[in-house]
């Protein structure tokens, strides 16, 4: 078996949750390979809305595991809350979800050091979601991080005293910040023991051994490819590897074991914080994008900033990916648009182009845009894709054509049954 890989081709909340969800029942377990409690992945069924932050997105499938890979950073506190919620939704879980001995752990002064850092930015700002995300994997990559696994030995304490002081050193080159660090602490330690009562497990020998056995395996990304650190808008970016190549170091899978690559992205486009956006609208149709939309974060409830989709920048992740499926959703905010618009290419000074620029943060860019008439009626109900209106059709179908990339499922709304599928994704 192979394992498929499903994520996010924009700048994040493309609606990763949901296709998850629905996906799941193909899969044997599905795991999360990269990223920390900066995701959110919304979920909404039975009339209750879901957002997870860390626990993958098929907990909601009664017989599926689900795994919390290697290349993800835990905050003990948000996966502790929740399980609470998960808890109050009498959702079984126990045996159901495995962390990664190898996953790194976030302390609440990685939490503070992202917080003073930002605020010292100034107008410099990144747009971090101040959740310790950056600072871990910094202790990561610096060799002197703490993982899951370090909870279960009897120095433990130690070498968390160890990092805490590393910390506390570094925070004095900042100003201050309000922060409870004695308060944030203690709900931590509490929450240690929470983390302690689930199955930890050497992730790579239990995906590859998952693999041999025959068993099905789906890999979800977090954020999107846009905020990868190596290929998306450095520095704006977040501190992990977002697109395929994260999945083989995020789980401990080699490269030939990745099947099919699932792309999703809106049919128009948001981000969330600072760094350039090529497509942004600053006008009342950006205002209504994200009044038809909802586009406010998911884990921040910060505003999304909006604009017109971007082939360039969709050609230029799906490249990196290796994307053979695209899904689209939010097709449904577009409904009561007179006219859509569709970058096509970029006017860099002189020069048309197709090709993101190096220095994107710098470069003056104007999107080239073309126009297509909008369907102007609702598509609730409508399971089929030929069922869709002729502009619709048009406009998915244009989508294709231009990324050269089969759309096989299109979300019409956030309710799982609001899924138009063709092709692949019907057979599922």
């Amino acid at each position: 078996m192979a394992v498929d890989v499903i994520l996010g081709l924009q700048w994040g909340d493309e609606g990763k949750g949901k296709i998850v969800d629905y996906l799941a029942t193909k899969y044997d377990i599905v795991a999360r390979f990269q990223g920390g409690p900066n995701a959110g992945h919304t979920l909404k069924f039975d009339g209750k809305k879901f957002v997870l932050h860390t626990v993958p997105s098929g907990i909601f499938r009664s017989n599926i595991i689900n795994v919390i890979g290697n290349g993800v950073v835990i905050d003990p506190i948000t996966l502790s809350r929740e399980l609470s919620e998960l808890d109050e939704a009498e959702v079984s879980y126990q045996n159901r979800l495995l962390v990664a001995l190898k996953a790194h752990l976030i302390l609440p002064t990685h939490r503070l050091l992202d917080a003073a850092s930002e605020n010292a930015k100034g107008q410099e700002k990144i747009g971090s979601t101040l959740k310790g995300i950056g600072p871990t994997y910094m202790d990561k990559t610096g060799r002197n991080g703490l993982r899951v696994g370090d909870i279960l030995q009897d120095d433990f304490q130690d070498r968390y005293d160890s990092l805490k002081q590393k910390h506390l050193n570094l925070l004095e080159i900042y100003p201050e910040v309000a922060f409870d660090l004695e308060a944030e602490e203690k709900k931590w330690f509490e929450s240690i023991e929470v983390l302690r009562s689930l199955r930890l497990v050497d992730c790579e020998y239990y995906i590859n051994q998952a693999l041999k056995q025959g068993h099905a395996v789906l890999a979800e990304g977090a954020q999107g490819s846009m905020l990868d650190i190596d290929f998306g808008t450095y520095p704006f970016v977040t501190s992990s590897n977002t697109i395929t190549a994260g999945v083989c170091t995020g789980l401990g899978i080699a490269p030939q074991q990745i099947g099919e690559v699932i792309g999703i992205t809106k049919a128009y486009c948001t981000r969330v914080g600072s760094g350039p956006f090529p497509t942004e609208l600053f006008d009342e149709t950006g205002e209504l994008l994200r009044k038809e939309g909802a586009e406010f974060g998911a884990t921040t409830g910060r505003p999304r900033r909006c604009g017109w989709i971007d082939l360039p920048q969709l050609q230029y992740t799906i490249m990196l990916n290796g994307v053979t499926q695209l899904v689209v959703t939010k097709i449904d905010v577009l409904n009561i648009f007179d006219h859509i618009e569709v970058a096509t290419a970029y006017q860099i000074g002189d020069e048309e182009t197709k090709q993101l620029p190096y220095d994107i943060c710098h470069a003056k860019i104007e999107p080239v845009l073309e126009s297509y008439p909008g369907w102007k009626q609702s598509l609730d109900g409508i399971q089929d894709f030929d069922a869709l209106p002729a502009e619709a059709k048009w406009y998915l179908e244009m989508l294709e054509d231009q990324l050269d990339v089969p759309v096989t499922m299109v979300s019409t709304g956030p309710e799982r049954k609001k899924l138009i599928l063709r092709g692949v994704a019907a057979e599922v």
